[in-house]
């Protein structure tokens, strides 16, 4: 190696390596992921959307709300295209560069062939170099120094011979290391602009964009809810514990985010002075006048007047009011979704004594009801039927007659072809296709659930302290399954029957319903049930009853197999009477185990799929929501959790599901109670989106008492003494129990 050398780049060779470079680190991902794309949207979607006027001029508010949509695009097109116009250019240059730099024939400089004579050698030289000299007109000096070059490698030995082995007449030459920039950045006279340009980017704006990133995210938490709106609702849900619909309303309409000096999308118009109070002159108890900071303040008592308006769909004008409420239902839902996270954290830090109010299950219900009235634009005592187009309060009659009364829309879809028509008598065919449509597609939801103790040996016994596992089975399909079935509605009268108990206190024995049909991940049952007891044979093993759980066919309640004192007495001598049922048993056990085995894999496939959930991210997309008075497409979400009627006290945090497309399945964990009985809670679904499709079970657990601890180990003693002192209101159950009312 003769030696290193740096220089700066004069040809500019080197720095357009790294133009070429950066630019496409730069301009592929921002192609893939700027470059505007067509939705392919199917041909059929228009025809199987609704046509009514209210969801005609939401589709309109969507497609109008990005007025300057198509110069974006085009600005983007515009950009991109010109970004990779100028890389096809460095690219050109570069290969240029490279062919002159790599490719040094002296046969080519001289125009002869590999062949050519000595004497044609000099000939051609002597030609060239008249027209090549600089000091000649047509003269230039690189080509005349590169002519130079290709005689020396052809006439002299020493000169051809580095030419052969290196490639150049000069032999090895000096390592160079080019600077990717042109020399006259750090000439003298120029040093001025460049330290000026240095110190606007990397002390100027460099700095001022980080810090206004920085600003803009520490004041939203991870569901973008401003901070101080968080601890706004932290601070009234803790002042009112039990929490009315109307003071939640007035607490969401006390949100930061709609104040315009924390949001700049709200404006605020000089005609708000005069239609403000106008419309709250047509709203009863509004409250209008608390005096509550911020309660009392103006934005707060124009977006409450706004949404008592929307509850009532009174119509506002468009170019004024109507945009207002369009912005502030658009956040309402994650709005909503923040209260309930804080008023859940509330009941947990009320169980952790780290505050000594406890918010009521009333509560974070309220909360969560508010969210389906938001997206469809109905008080909570309006009839669920005006989610349905083109169906107004005077139709709302002809649901409830001598006849027939009709309270929720799944009896609705029960109903004959013919007998929905009668009652929709009043609407066109048109009007009624419609109404048949968005209800073929609203959300029938196969809600079920399974009580498990997985840590324990023995899972389906529940003793006092254990941390019990319900997974909530959620299976969603579409209403139009039930278009003309009424055979749910006979069940259901059955499964009604069957529940009123006789004059002796037991339950009278009612024909046996038709078969349910059942999925494939749930487990039949091979029991057949027998006069004078409630099935044959429920002893198990070290006489400890199976927790079970019977799901009634309309999929509203739930009873445990968990059976009392009195029932597993009665199927005792059942089983004593049926000397055959014993021959039988254990083909039927076999069956069992079987099941048992297909639903342990069920089991481990559910777990690989909720791991890989995890890492992916949890998905948002489940289905569209029929929801005309909402400004934007909505997402069927719902809630899921565990409370305590009786002492009306939440045991699980509610579980957001946002991404039931067709099954989801979920695991609420809450600790048993400390003390031996048999307890009811309930496992409640509701929806954000819908009104009239929350649902509720019941789960009983007959809660065992703990074993003893073993007495081999003497360090794990604990004194009675010492537990007296630790749990002074030991004595006292943490939930209501049921064995006060079995007793009776």
């Amino acid at each position: 190696m003769a030696g290193q050398k740096f220089q700066y780049d004069e040809s500019g060779g080197t720095f357009f390596y790294f133009l070429l470079s950066f630019l496409a680190l730069i301009l592929i991902p921002a192609t893939l992921y700027y470059w505007p794309r067509k939705k392919k949207e199917d041909p059929n979607k228009y025809k199987d959307e609704c046509q009514c006027p209210s969801c005609i001029r939401k589709r309109l508010i969507i497609a109008t709300s990005e007025p300057y949509r198509f110069l974006k695009e085009l600005l983007v097109k515009s950009l991109i295209i010109a970004g990779w116009v100028l890389l096809g250019y460095l690219t050109y240059r570069v290969s240029q560069f490279d062919y002159e730099m790599s490719n040094f024939d002296p046969y080519e400089i001289l125009g002869l062939e590999t062949s050519a004579s000595l004497s044609e050698i000099k000939r051609a030289y002597r030609k060239l170099s008249l027209l090549l000299h600089p000091d000649k007109e047509t003269g230039d000096e690189k080509a005349f120094m590169k002519l130079s070059k290709a005689y020396q490698a052809l006439t002299d030995d020493e000169s051809r011979k580095n030419w052969e082995k290196y490639g150049n007449p000069d032999g090895p030459g000096a390592m160079s290391f080019g600077i990717a920039l042109p020399s006259w950045i750090v000439e003298k006279e120029n040093s001025v602009w460049v330290l000026g340009l240095y110190a606007l980017v990397f002390m100027v704006a460099l700095p001022v964009a980080v810090g206004t990133w920085w600003y803009r995210s520490i004041r939203f938490s991870g569901d973008k809810v401003l901070l101080d709106t968080t601890q706004l609702y932290l601070y009234f849900f803790h002042k009112t514990p039990q929490m009315a619909m109307k003071r939640v309303i007035m607490i969401l309409a006390a949100s930061l985010e709609f104040d315009k000096r924390h949001n700049s999308q709200v404006i605020e118009r000089p005609s708000d002075n005069d239609e403000v109070p106008s419309l709250i002159r047509q709203l009863p108890n509004l409250n209008e006048k608390c005096k509550e900071i911020p309660l009392c303040r103006m934005y707060s008592v124009k977006t409450r007047a706004i949404l008592h308006a929307h509850l009532s769909r009174i119509e506002l004008n468009s170019d004024t009011l109507d945009k207002d409420r369009q912005l502030i239902v658009q956040k309402c839902p994650y709005l909503i979704q923040e209260m309930v996270s804080c008023v859940n954290q509330l009941i947990m830090l009320a169980y952790a004594r780290r505050i000594s109010k406890l918010p009521s299950i009333e509560t974070i219900e309220n909360c969560m009801k508010l969210s389906p009235m938001i997206i469809q634009g109905l008080w909570e005592f309006k009839s669920p039927f005006l989610q349905l187009p083109f169906v107004s309060d005077d139709h709302l009659r002809m649901f409830s007659t001598k006849k027939r009364h009709i309270k929720n829309l799944q009896q609705f879809a029960q109903l004959k072809p013919e007998e929905s028509r009668h009652i929709l008598k009043h609407l066109s065919d048109f009007e009624y296709e419609q109404v048949i449509r968005v209800l073929s597609k609203m959300p029938l939801i196969d809600f079920s659930i399974r009580c498990e103790v997985i840590d324990d040996e023995n899972t389906n016994v529940v003793t006092a302290g254990a941390i019990v596992t319900v997974t909530v089975t959620l299976v969603r399909n579409n209403m139009s399954e039930l278009f003309g079935n009424t055979d749910i509605a006979e069940k259901q009268s059955i499964n009604d029957d069957e529940e009123q108990p006789d004059g002796d206190g037991n339950e009278e024995q009612a024909p046996p319903p038709p078969p349910v049909k059942r999925s494939a991940w749930v487990k039949p049952s091979s029991r057949k049930p027998h006069k004078g007891g409630a099935g044959a044979k429920n002893k198990h093993k070290g006489g400890k009853l199976k927790q079970t759980i019977i799901v009634k066919q309309d999929n509203t309640k739930v009873t445990p197999a968990a059976a009392t004192k009195d029932e597993s007495e009665s199927d005792g001598m059942a089983g004593d009477s049926d000397a055959g049922s014993d021959r039988s048993s254990d083909n039927e056990e076999k069956k069992v185990s079987s099941v048992e085995d297909d639903d342990e894999e069920w089991e481990k496939f559910q777990k690989k799929l909720n791991k890989r959930e995890k890492l992916e991210g949890k998905s948002k997309i489940s289905h569209s929501v029929h929801c005309p008075y909402f400004p934007e497409d909505k997402q069927e979400y719902w809630w899921t959790y565990i409370c305590d009627r009786k002492s009306r006290t939440l045991l699980t945090a509610p579980y957001h599901v946002t991404n039931l497309v067709e099954r989801e399945e979920v695991q609420l964990k809450f600790t048993a109670p400390r003390w031996p009985g048999v307890y009811t809670f309930s496992v409640c679904l509701r929806s954000d989106s819908y009104v009239g499709m929350d649902q509720q079970l019941e789960l009983k657990l007959d809660v065992k008492e703990a074993s003893a601890v073993p007495t081999e180990h003497p360090q794990w003693d604990i004194s009675e003494s010492e537990s007296e002192k630790e749990d002074p209101h030991g004595n006292e159950s943490e939930f209501t129990t049921d064995s006060s009312d079995e007793d009776d």
